[in-house]
């Protein structure tokens, strides 16, 4: 036990040199104090202004508090361990622990507790030294976190991951060591480009030189000598105080099998296997301009099967798939190496020969024919096809691939109109002809949206009197470049390509239109005849189109009169009289067009709702000389007036066929003899002067 006078004297030295301490503590960062022996109360006999406002207290209110008193009694009970250490074994303690200060905050320090020894040796007190290590202790966690994130990336991510320094491997993900076949401890120490191919060693060094972040793609080696197309992906980043470089190894075999899927996709044919348009394409303007240094020719061939899709319509699209795989695979037997043949799309193929003549391509064609033709067994029935094969020259038939595909598809159904299972070379008459359809059919299919269709009226007359009987609009193309074109130039085109529905709309419209306009005047009391296409007239929903005509137009359906063939009447009997009788419950008069040319009689439509028929211009313009035609005419004018269907005679030019049509009954005339189709402005005027003519001006 030490003895308390020298205990005392002691302390009055200490205390002689506390201003100069204090002086001294107030002048630093951290939180000192000092604290009597636990045996002298263990009470604080100084403490600078850092640890005493730590506590919310004074550098005066602290003095004489103990220990407990200052920082709790659950704090100085945790610590108490380490302050027993100093007393017990007069050594210095340093401890951690978490500080809330007066303020609500929590903070970090670092507590080094220094005992104060006397002359016998045993502690009369302690310093107590604390910092602040929030900062450190934060970026420490900090660091601890990053450093656990990024080990579960490297373990969890499915990309190789590879840390080196100066190109040396410290350290590398279990993906990545799976992609080259080696273990980590085989990976780890090694030069990162041992694992490069050769030939990719210079560019991947230069780009570790470069330490720049980019992607690129190269080729690593697997253990067993594999190649392994990869994309680097390198990062810098400082780790542990060290700068290493970071490579992402991204595995692209997957990548590329379905690149080259993809690739193969875009330029195959699925079915055949075959190159396919775009490929072929392709190759063709490639060889084509080989073609053109060299000077050599090249024969194109179009390939049609013909009636193939009787194939699929009678034994399924199955059986007709297996036939076109067959003549793929003998149309690519019969060719050379050199050679390309590609599928088109449904039974059509395309051959290109390389350096041949026309002789050398029809001898090549000759050897197509016989073999796509030989039957095929197909689920046990044996069936065949023919080709129909058009043949194009370069340079004399195209000088680019479209002119050349194109003029070899002409030359196909060039061989197809002269009996099928043939070939034929272009025809330059034949593709001029065809090309200015081509023409044609693109402008016929603008010529709606341009509002280029014009109509002409042509006026019918009573036979007797010559009073105005009727009229028909008849459609003009006022075309752009060729002037008006009658109907013979472009309707069968129309019907061809299906534009016949939408025209023949327009027609009906326009004519039930004009008919509104002129009876408003007071200048037409008769009806407006307009003529059908078959299309047309069979079209679903041809009788609700009608009717829309007429509401939307304000029009009553007896101002109108539909002209049918004789064709037309012929198929399906009773759905020809169902669409009559509804168009007759519309209150419009049907009349049946160009009588006597087809295969109808009187007999056969005398059970149809018919108010009127024409008899063809075929016969009129014989009349009264040829004795055929004179009985016909005869004949039709007699049974009709017996079924009192009136009778018109079209074609009309001259006074002896007017004659001739009066005496015998006919009911009205329409021709050149009354007058030429004529356009509206025309027509109104020769109403007009035709009624002054007669004395009967129309009813306004």
């Amino acid at each position: 036990m030490a003895n308390p006078a020298d205990t005392a004297a002691e302390f009055a030295a200490f205390a002689g040199g506390l201003e100069v301490f204090r002086l001294l503590a107030n002048s630093v960062a951290a939180m000192i104090a000092y604290y009597d022996a636990p045996e002298a109360g263990q009470r604080c006999r100084f403490a600078n202004h850092a640890y005493a406002s730590a506590f919310g207290l004074t550098e005066t209110s602290i003095v004489g508090r103990t220990f407990p008193e200052i920082i709790g009694a659950e704090a100085a009970r945790q610590v108490q361990p380490s302050i027993d250490t100093v007393v017990r074994e007069s050594r210095a303690v340093v401890y951690v622990r978490e500080l809330k200060a007066a303020d609500g905050t929590r903070r970090w320090i670092e507590v080094n507790v220094l005992p104060h020894l006397g002359a016998s040796g045993r502690p009369l007190g302690a310093f107590v030294v604390v910092t602040d290590i929030t900062q450190h202790r934060e970026a420490t966690e900090k660091l601890r976190a990053s450093e656990e994130r990024l080990a579960k990336f490297m373990q969890a991510s499915a990309e190789g991951i590879a840390f080196h320094k100066d190109g040396v491997i410290t350290d590398a993900n279990p993906p990545l060591c799976a992609l080259v076949g080696y273990s980590l401890d085989e990976v780890r120490g090694r030069r990162a480009l041992d694992f490069v191919a050769p030939d990719q060693v210079a560019r991947v060094a230069s780009m570790l030189a470069a330490d720049r972040e980019v992607g690129y793609e190269s080729v690593v080696l697997h253990k067993n000598g594999t190649r392994i197309p990869v994309e680097f992906i390198g990062r810098t980043l400082v780790y542990d105080n060290e700068t290493l470089r970071m490579s992402i190894v991204r595995d692209l075999r997957d990548r590329h099998a379905a690149q080259a899927r993809i690739h193969y996709l875009a330029h195959h044919d699925v079915l055949t296997g075959l190159p396919n348009r775009l490929a072929f394409v392709e190759r063709l303007s490639h060889e084509m301009e080989l073609a053109r240094g060299d000077d050599s020719p090249l024969a194109l061939l179009f390939i049609d099967l013909d009636h193939f899709k009787r194939v699929n319509d009678s034994l399924g699209h199955l059986v007709g798939d297996t036939l076109l795989q067959t003549v793929a695979a003998r149309i690519s037997a019969c060719l050379r190496a050199t050679d390309l043949v590609a599928r088109f799309g449904g039974d059509e193929f395309m051959v290109l020969l390389v350096g041949v003549a026309p002789d050398d391509a029809a001898e090549v064609a000759h050897k197509l024919l016989a073999a796509v033709e030989v039957p095929v067994d197909a689920d046990g029935r044996e069936i065949s096809v023919t080709p129909s094969v058009g043949i194009a020259m370069f340079p004399a038939d195209g000088t680019t691939p479209d002119e050349l595909i194109k003029h070899a598809d002409t030359a196909m159904y060039l061989a197809k109109a002269r009996g099928r299972a043939n070939y034929q070379f272009v025809d330059p008459a034949v593709t001029g002809a065809a090309y200015a359809a081509l023409v044609l059919e693109s402008q016929l299919a603008q010529a709606l949206q341009r509002d280029e269709f014009v109509l002409h009226f042509q006026p019918q007359v009573h036979a007797v009197g010559g009073a105005l009987a009727g009229v028909e609009a008849l459609i003009r193309w006022q075309h752009p470049d060729q002037g008006l074109l009658w109907p013979e130039a472009f309707i069968a085109l129309a019907e061809q390509r299906r534009l016949m529905l939408p025209i023949g709309q327009w027609v009906l419209r326009s004519a039930a239109r004009a008919a509104r306009r002129w009876r408003s005047r007071g200048l037409l009391d008769v009806p407006m005849a307009v003529n059908l296409s078959g299309m047309q007239f069979h079209a679903d929903g041809f009788v609700d189109a009608v009717r829309q005509v007429l509401r939307e137009e304000q029009v009553p359906g007896n101002w109108l009169e539909l002209e049918l063939t004789e064709r037309m009447l012929m198929d399906d009997l009773a759905a020809v009289r169902r669409t009559l009788d509804a168009l007759k419950a519309l209150g419009i008069r049907i009349s049946v067009d160009d009588f006597g040319t087809g295969y109808s009689s009187l007999a056969h439509l005398k059970g149809l709702p018919i108010d009127s028929m024409k008899l063809d211009r075929s016969f009129v313009q014989d009349l009264p000389r040829e004795r055929g035609s004179t009985a016909i005419a005869r004949a039709v004018i007699q049974m009709a007036q017996g079924l009192e269907i009136t009778v018109v005679a079209e074609g009309v030019e001259n006074e002896e066929q007017r004659r001739f049509l009066v005496g015998e009954g006919c009911d009205v005339l329409q021709g050149e003899l009354v007058s030429p189709p004529l356009t509206a402005a025309e027509f109104a005027a020769w109403v007009a002067q035709r009624a002054a003519e007669l004395g009967t001006a129309p009813t306004r």
